[in-house]
């Protein structure tokens, strides 16, 4: 059940938590338990960030390591190099920026490493090799065994793949927003990740909830398109045609007897060089059926009439 993480020795489940969530509509309470289902299906790849939920979901995550979950059950990637300052996103990728950070996490996590270590954005305003730097401290210094990069395109991961494979120190993913909805990665990222071997994990899956059909008769109370938290969230995903994709998923659920998010994320997690898609669920419902679909195998005719309705054009 386990894959690599590109062709590196990391070996994790092919369906991430994520904790974005996490510190807003999802509670201690409610990700404890989430962690502990996610666990008891045999999944340990927990995704999280220094900016998420302001800090409080690396934090929750910390306060659950050893006293209810065992350290080494888990595998713990955060990212670093955006957060945000009364509302306002800012972008950090200096060095200072970026070990600060980390050793921020750390603190917030209870740990003294992390298995994953992605820089969360490219930015043009610090030069690739000083971001880079920072990885391969963090890799010499033990804080991180594995690094990677976040929402690079094509030519951005490829270049630092190959500044980093200069260090000996191995570009392992990229965790990017893909799914049946935004296909963009397959015009150069993808190729690039199964030429060089490096993995990718997916995040929005499930088009940001376009996907589970929620959306085809407009939006509902309590979505994510309606949330404080994430405003116009999902907006981007409410047009004429990712509404014929999602109706073409919806139709082949029918089919299957399945969910339509099974069917979206088992597309997404077998596509070529992706590691994982990351799930995050915001109830206990949305988990058990993310679980699920570890078990769906997409019949080929299925994964042609999906990709026919959904392609980038």
């Amino acid at each position: 059940m386990q894959r690599r993480v590109g062709t590196s020795g990391l070996r994790v489940t092919p369906l991430a938590l994520g904790t974005m969530t996490w510190g807003n509509s999802v509670d201690r309470h409610e990700a404890t338990d989430h962690v502990r289902a996610f666990l008891d299906a045999g999944c340990q790849l927990v995704d999280t960030a220094y900016g998420y939920g302001g800090g409080d979901a690396e934090t929750c995550l910390g306060d659950m390591l050893d006293k209810l979950v065992p350290r080494d059950d888990l595998v713990i990637c955060t990212k670093a190099g955006i957060h945000r300052v009364a509302d306002e996103r800012r972008v950090d990728v200096s060095r200072r920026g970026l070990m600060h950070q980390l050793d921020a996490s750390l603190q917030r996590l209870r740990t003294d490493h992390v298995d994953l270590w992605l820089v969360h954005s490219w930015s043009d305003e610090v030069p690739l090799t000083e971001t880079l730097s920072a990885l391969e401290w963090a890799v010499a210094t033990g804080r991180a065994r594995y690094v990677g990069v976040s929402n690079y395109s094509g030519w951005q991961a490829t270049r630092a793949f190959s500044l980093l494979e200069q260090s000996r120190v191995p570009l392992v993913v990229n965790e990017i927003q893909y799914s049946l909805v935004e296909r963009s990665a397959e015009r150069e990222l993808l190729p690039a990740a199964e030429s060089l071997g490096f993995g990718i994990l997916a995040w929005s899956p499930l088009g940001r909830g376009v996907l589970t059909g929620k959306y085809r008769s407009g939006v509902p109370a309590g979505s994510r398109a309606t949330s404080p938290d994430f405003p116009a969230f999902a907006e981007r995903f409410l047009d004429e045609h990712s509404m014929r994709v999602s109706e073409a998923v919806v139709m082949a659920a029918r089919g299957l007897g399945v969910s339509p998010s099974e069917v979206a994320l088992a597309w997404v997690r077998d596509r070529p060089a992706v590691t994982a898609p990351i799930v995050g669920a915001r109830t206990s419902a949305q988990l058990r059926t993310a679980l699920t679909s570890l078990e769906l195998t997409l019949p080929p005719e299925i994964v042609d009439a999906l990709e026919d309705v959904s392609h980038l054009g």
